[in-house]
């Protein structure tokens, strides 16, 4: 309603305003009309995500799916916030700050939830351990892989590889949010 107000307010027509989205009538809004629709939004905590943000976000998934599914590390203990950072060349606070605002969960849930998404294709190979699927994902322990695999899925690792229902189970990596 905020942001359907102060766009009348500010002269324009939304057609559809929705989570994340709004389209007005006007079509695409000159510098002027978007440098005071940021000034009216920021007064009620809003911010306006354009294309160089959602360019970041999807890079910010790049790199994480690439590092935890396309890695030829077979051990990913290291800093997510420093290889972000680094690869991004945003502060880390700044891009977690973003990714939360726009996908509606943490960079780190983010991060957890591809790491398990890794677990249940290892664990339906059949190749590795628990233990060394912990340490190729960077876990301190079995234990800690095992309370955060159930935590996101329900179950522990031996029971979703009992099952045999990991086909079920899995996702794809872009419906991750």
């Amino acid at each position: 309603m905020v942001v359907d107000q102060e766009l009348q307010r500010l002269g324009l027509h939304p057609k559809k305003v929705t989570l994340g989205e709004v389209v007005v009538e006007e079509g695409p809004l000159s510098p002027e009309q978007l440098d005071k629709l940021d000034a009216s939004l920021s007064k009620f905590g809003f911010e306006r995500i354009d294309d160089r943000k959602a360019r970041l976000i999807e890079a910010i998934k790049n790199k994480v799916i690439q590092m935890i599914h396309h890695s030829d590390k077979v051990d990913l203990r290291f800093n997510w916030s420093t290889v972000l950072s680094e690869a991004l060349h945003y502060e880390y606070n700044y891009l977690s700050n973003l990714f939360s605002s726009v996908e509606g969960i943490t960079l780190e849930q983010y991060i957890i939830r591809q790491k398990i998404e890794k677990v249940k294709e290892l664990l339906f190979y059949d190749e590795l351990n628990l233990s060394q699927i912990a340490n190729r994902l960077g876990y301190s322990s079995v234990a800690h892989l095992s309370a955060q695999f159930k935590k996101v899925t329900g179950l522990t690792p031996s029971e979703m590889k009992k099952s045999r229902d990991l086909d079920r189970n899995r996702r794809p990596l872009d419906s991750m949010v």
